[in-house]
């Protein structure tokens, strides 16, 4: 697969997996960079079938997931308003088009996940699906729930100011809230394409929740579990800073949920896929404890 012509931030990374779709193994279309030297956000990258049946395009330090099933798509998480453009071009990449995507599903409600949600909504009349908790936030974006001050991040950790200043550049500031989204429950395994499984992880938001991919032996963790902290640079699984946090002490009870899974590979919200067991990843975050 070549690569495509880039958004503002720089060039179109687009990665394969090897053979099976689970291994490390990748190729990569020219300029030929790997993702660990591009780093995460520094430019859009698409990588396919980081599980099967999943694509992961990241932007500006945030993760959306293209589920595909039957030639039938499901976003999952909608990053930043500017990101829209840019999964136009990994639809193409993928070889689809707006016309097969039936639906977006939330994790949760924060802006960074919000982002390009309400012009799906307009312009391709998908439904979007989350918790019924995280309605009022989709609606008010800007009026979450944290335990601690925010300002004092970019101080205390100076390493994050990179993460946070993409993630504005690419419209963290200007996301339209949106409503009228179809609920979801917790256990319930969705009615679209790559049927995820309803896992409610509640503490990052009020109504957070992952999905489980059985099929794909794969959890989708949102932002309960991360492997890279936008507020303070740090990589490895641990949960988000209370900055953006509305319960820490709940987020890092939810990581048992998490581990319930099962799942050999967690893929999240911000950072790169964690591939040595759900329940690995739940101790180290556990371990590491809020920040």
């Amino acid at each position: 697969m070549s690569g495509l012509p880039g958004a503002a931030e720089g060039g179109f990374h687009t990665l394969r997996d090897g053979a099976g779709g689970r291994g490390n193994a990748m190729v990569q279309s020219t300029p030929r960079t790997s993702e660990a030297a591009a780093g995460p956000g520094k430019r859009p990258k698409l990588r396919c079938h980081v599980v099967p049946g999943v694509h992961r395009l990241e932007h500006a330090y945030v993760n959306c997931y293209v589920l595909e099933e039957a030639g039938a798509l499901t976003i999952v998480d909608t990053a930043h308003p500017s990101t829209w453009s840019v999964m136009l071009r990994a639809l193409t990449a993928l070889g689809r088009t707006p016309a097969d995507v039936r639906a977006i599903v939330l994790t949760h409600a924060h802006f960074d996940h919000l982002g390009f949600a309400r012009r799906a909504q307009m312009e391709w009349g998908v439904p979007i699906l989350a918790h019924v908790e995280e309605q009022e936030l989709a609606a008010h974006p800007y009026s979450y729930a944290h335990e601690n001050p925010r300002l004092i991040y970019p101080v205390q950790h100076p390493k994050a100011i990179p993460a946070l200043f993409g993630m504005v550049r690419a419209g963290a500031l200007r996301v339209k809230g949106v409503t009228g989204l179809e609920p979801m429950r917790p256990g319930e395994v969705l009615d679209v394409p790559g049927h995820p499984r309803v896992v409610f992880t509640p503490g990052h938001t009020f109504g957070h929740c992952a999905l489980q991919l059985a099929a794909a032996d794969a959890v989708l963790s949102g932002d309960a579990l991360v492997t890279f902290n936008p507020y303070t640079g740090g990589e490895g699984p641990q949960i988000v800073s209370g900055a953006a946090t509305a319960d820490s002490a709940k987020a890092l009870e939810s990581l048992a949920a998490l581990a319930e899974t099962r799942a050999s590979v967690v893929l999240p919200g911000h950072g790169r896929e964690w591939r040595d067991g759900a329940g690995a990843a739940a101790s180290v975050a556990l371990a590491a404890g809020p920040s």
